[in-house]
């Protein structure tokens, strides 16, 4: 698995490593990626089942994070700064806990470490559609996906993995049906252990509902150290939303 967990390197100094979130891939984050490289070495990973990456069996978030350590151990990283959003701030929630001697600083991007209820019916509606009907352009995909999504916005996020094949055809690069399958385990709580006692940061959007105030105790428990940001009139999307300030507090927080 270590060797198949596509990375893209760029930037010299301390090592980041950039974790996207669900039906993304590591390129989501590159304006951040952009802004760190004068000062950091920046790792972006396409998580399993998503972007270049290999497709497994599993969404759990215990393995996902094992994946990133052995991805770790076959690049000599020994430790790094994390940033994750969403379902990538719940990995690196999770390698925090599991292995925090992987972990110096970590910054969590509008998700807790909480169970969340099922959100993405409409979305896999739509992954689906496509999927079945052997779209030659991504307009024809398009229009598939809005008979289920209202947000434009969503549907060109997710056209951004669609590629195609020998055939001319374009499918999804992430590997939709064991996200679809295995969606449970996307949206679980993590775990409960001995904490991360290490440099936390956690930036929530003002309108997002990702982190809402009775989600703080959760947070608290197994990141004691952590601080708290909001970026205002912003809603989960944060490095997209409000990239400038996005990129601000993140990067002041990491040079300590």
């Amino acid at each position: 698995m270590a060797a198949e967990v596509f990375d893209s390197v760029a930037g010299d100094g301390p090592d980041v490593v950039l974790l996207h979130g669900l039906f993304g891939m590591g390129s989501n984050l590159g304006g951040l990626s952009r802004a760190l490289q004068s000062h950091y070495r920046v790792h972006s990973l396409d998580l399993p089942n998503h972007g270049r990456s290999a497709w497994t069996e599993s969404m759990a978030l215990p393995d996902l994070a094992d994946a990133v350590q052995r991805w770790m151990e076959h690049r000599d990283l020994e430790m790094a700064h994390f940033v994750g959003h969403s379902l990538g701030g719940k990995v690196a929630m999770q390698l925090a806990l599991d292995a925090p001697y992987r972990v110096d600083a970590l910054v969590v991007a509008d998700i807790a470490p909480v169970a969340y209820p099922a959100s993405h019916d409409a979305v896999f509606a739509a992954l689906a559609a496509v999927d079945g009907a052997g779209c030659h352009s991504r307009n024809e995909a398009a229009k598939l996906m809005a008979e289920h999504l209202q947000e434009d916005s969503v549907i060109q996020f997710l056209l951004l993995s669609l590629q195609r094949n020998d055939a001319g055809e374009y499918h999804w690069r992430f590997n939709h049906k064991v996200l679809r399958e295995h969606y449970a385990e996307v949206r679980a709580e993590v775990d409960l252990q001995p904490p991360f006692n290490g440099r936390t940061l956690f930036i929530r959007g003002g309108e997002s509902n990702y982190v809402l105030d009775e989600y703080l105790p959760a947070i608290e428990a197994r990141f004691p150290q952590a601080e708290l940001e909001e970026i205002p009139g912003c809603g989960h999307w944060l490095h997209a939303e409000q990239p400038a300030l996005f990129n601000k507090l993140v990067m002041r927080f990491l040079d300590g």
